[in-house]
């Protein structure tokens, strides 16, 4: 009857789907055979639930909700109420025929037929009409047969008498030695059996009152989750849709950007390429020319004699001096470099697709403030930290707060650092860059404290209703003050050192004339190779400068909020602490 009884059921949908019979088990499909109760009010059979037990638990194979099973047998108790449901079922599929006439009535018949509960015989409507109505049968008992009073409850089991009272204390019927065996008190509780059985129909009226009531808050629950659940669809179905349209249009634009980046490359290429052929030829045409010259003044010094040196020499000297002094390109006059700022435009071509704008949510490095009351965000190192999310946080309002922002994140400009490190100079900005840093981990590990703390705090009063101690919110709330102090003392710092690197700028590559000359010809002129790797190193030197304000700016943010939260905390915790106060003495 319980095959595959370990094989789960399916969803609350099928089973609704399935229009279960209310006294048909839903494990085996049969009719419950000794139905069992479990504590979550779902019925099995007894053979369908036997080996489930485990440790004195048994799971509910519907909802999965656990049940205490006692005994040796593992099972819940038997469930009398689905007992008799079950036996009034099979009694109402029988047979039955008429004791006066022996007539048999079909199924489609049964409510038709009556039984006597004197005679203990059921009747047909004609024989209750025809032979029930003569006065020797005025005091029987005839209802339905559908409500006919079986034997078990007909007679006391104890005394063999018949049934006369009801005890509302111990909610059982009572013969006539029962009610003279009770106490004096519990005779106070005992009425007729017709008064008990309209209580306990009005009674049970209200209880069915509430079930439907629960019913109708069921069923509008279930369209409500129905209808979410299709919202949920719905809502990944747009979220797909524009995640692949946003891509797709990325791809367009990262596509033609590619196009553009690769014409610009292979422009500065041609370009490039063109100039120093145009310079290799004319330094290839004047090689020869310095060759001659150099050959003519040494056959001219073998074979000229002191006349001849004195007549043509100086005209020899004259035309060589010429020759050294005409503007010869020996230094490239550009580098081989081809720079197409390929990042910086990548980036800019998607930006107003993004709309980037800075996340505002308290992180462990870099962020803002959330929406969120909590959420887990990934640190530098990948480490998850949980953070504490308020909805609005302050401006600082001064003069950080007007500094100038920049894109590059924290992890960028901490990699940007280190690289600028490892390279060994021993530079004003390196030494900064170390000092900062140092001073920057500290503040970022006091401040992660600070919010790991009021974190602990938020959920030990929301989710745990534990009491928290007032002065414990007053030393994270002057610590909160002390790190804003600290991290604004730092800010003034940092920024002072602005107009001392602004001293440090790269010299422009020197020259005289329409051309630039080499580096031989004019020692005061600098490569210009040189000179763009120093301006480059100074370029990523202001970017790292400009990042380092930016952090110390979204800190001082940071703290703010975390203020912020402690300042809308604390009220909560000291009304707590009034109340537990006034209740101890109690």
């Amino acid at each position: 009857m319980a095959g595959g009884i370990f094989s789960p059921l399916g969803s609350c949908s099928e089973l609704e789907k399935a229009n279960c019979h209310p006294l048909v088990c839903l494990l085996c499909h049969e009719p419950y055979q000794h139905p069992c109760l479990l504590d979550c009010y779902h019925n099995f059979c007894a053979s369908c639930l036997r080996g489930r037990a485990s440790d004195g638990r048994l799971r509910c194979p519907l909802c999965g909700h656990p049940s205490v099973v006692r005994g040796g047998t593992g099972l819940p108790p038997v469930d009398r109420l689905l007992q008799f449901l079950v036996d009034s079922s099979a009694d109402s599929e029988e047979d039955v025929q008429c004791a006066n006439c022996d007539r048999r009535c079909t199924k489609a018949e049964l409510d038709t037929m009556y039984f006597c509960n004197t005679c203990g015989q059921p009747l047909c409507a004609p024989c209750r009409e025809e032979t029930h109505r003569a006065k020797m049968f005025a005091r029987h008992e005839i209802v339905s047969l559908s409500k006919r009073t079986k034997d078990i409850h007909k007679k006391c089991p104890l005394h063999e008498e018949p049934y006369i009272m009801f005890s509302t204390e111990k909610k059982s019927m009572l013969c006539i030695n029962c009610f003279r065996d009770m106490q004096g008190e519990s005779r106070a509780h005992c009425i007729d059996i017709e008064t008990a059985y309209m209580q306990g129909c009005q009674r049970l009226d209200q209880a069915v009152m509430a079930v439907k009531e629960l019913q109708t808050s069921t069923r509008e629950a279930i369209v409500l989750l129905k209808a979410m659940i299709e919202e949920v669809r719905n809502s990944a179905s747009e979220e797909e849709a524009a995640i692949n349209s946003l891509f797709g249009r990325m791809q367009e634009q990262l596509s033609e950007r590619k196009k553009t980046l690769l014409k610009a490359v292979q422009s500065q290429h041609e370009e490039k390429e063109k100039a120093f052929k145009e310079q290799l030829a004319h330094l290839a045409s004047l090689l020869p020319t310095l060759q001659v010259h150099l050959v003519t003044c040494s056959a001219f010094l073998s074979s000229a004699n002191k006349a001849e040196f004195l007549d043509l020499g100086y005209q020899l000297m004259e035309r060589l001096q010429r020759i050294v002094k005409l503007p010869h390109r020996l230094r490239p006059a550009q580098t081989s470099k081809i720079n197409s700022e390929y990042r910086a435009e990548f980036a800019r071509c998607l930006e107003p697709l993004l709309m980037l704008s800075p996340r505002r949510s308290v992180v462990g490095s870099a962020g803002g403030i959330g929406p969120s009351l909590a959420g887990a965000n990934i640190l530098p190192g990948g480490q998850c930290s949980k953070t504490l999310m308020v909805p609005s946080c302050p401006d600082t309002g001064d003069k950080m707060s007007t500094g100038p922002m920049v894109r590059k994140p924290t992890m960028h400009r901490y990699i940007s650092t280190k690289v600028l490190l490892a390279e060994g100079r021993e530079t004003p900005f390196a030494e900064h860059c170390r000092n900062y840093e140092n001073t920057y981990r500290m503040l970022q590990t006091e401040i992660q404290g600070l919010k790991d703390q009021v974190q602990e705090l938020h959920r030990d009063l929301t989710k745990h209703h534990s009491l928290i101690k007032t002065e414990i919110m007053s030393e994270i709330l002057q610590k909160s003050l002390q790190m804003d102090v600290q991290i604004a003392a730092h800010y003034s710092a940092v920024e002072m050192m602005r107009s001392v690197f602004e001293e440090v700028r790269p010299p422009r590559p020197g020259g005289t004339g329409p051309s630039d000359l080499c580096h031989a010809c004019c020692p005061g002129s600098v490569p210009f190779q040189v000179w763009e790797e120093t301006y480059q190193r100074v370029a990523n030197e202001q970017e790292i400068y400009e990042a380092q304000l930016h952090d110390l700016l979204q800190l001082r943010q940071e703290n703010s909020c975390l203020t912020t939260i402690t300042k809308q905390i604390a009220p909560y915790v000291r009304s707590i602490a009034k109340v537990k106060e006034r209740l101890e003495p109690r």
